[in-house]
């Protein structure tokens, strides 16, 4: 065998792989069509997962009575609430019945009874007890649940500053 032919034989055995051009069209347009379509997805995903990605902000106390105003007798208030939902913000009104128990501590006792949602009302029945008109379930002036319901009305977190009582965050009632 020849030199020449050693040579020839070496180089015939890698083979070059060549791309044509309908490939390179079609590699070329996948690719800007795939960097086109992620340029309108994922500003579309950052808008949906963002709310979740926020961090949340512990609960806020809310300006609701005068301190003075508070007796042994559970007297509804209303007050508002900034609220934001995704990204609708409102301002709902919202309403707590306040009171003072044996020892002058100011409690607050949501409104909403634990049985079907329905809102509670005092003493409607002239019996000192909260009532709820929908299944007539009963809970004594500390929210005990006494008929009906299957759990005590939950608790507001109270603060008392400079003469005005605060109400926060929603707990399980502490005081049952």
């Amino acid at each position: 065998m020849s030199n020449h032919e050693q040579h020839e034989q070496s180089h015939s055995s890698v083979m070059r792989k060549t791309m044509s051009r309908r490939q390179f069209l079609s590699y070329t347009l996948g690719g800007a069509g795939a960097f086109m379509a992620g340029g309108v997805v994922l500003p579309m995903i950052r808008f949906a997962v963002d709310p979740i990605l926020q961090k949340k902000t512990g609960g806020t106390f809310v300006k609701v009575a005068e301190e003075s105003a508070i007796t042994s007798e559970p007297k509804e208030f209303k007050y508002q609430i900034h609220q934001v939902d995704g990204w609708y913000e409102s301002d709902p009104e919202r309403s707590a019945w306040i009171a003072r128990d044996q020892n002058g501590t100011i409690f607050a006792l949501s409104p909403v009874c634990k049985h079907l949602g329905c809102t509670v009302n005092w003493n409607s029945q002239n019996d000192n007890q909260y009532f709820c008109p929908c299944h007539e379930a009963k809970y004594s002036i500390d929210g005990k649940n006494l008929r009906v319901a299957p759990a005590p009305l939950d608790e507001y977190e109270v603060e008392v500053r400079d003469g005005w009582v605060y109400l926060g965050p929603v707990k399980p009632n502490s005081r049952v």
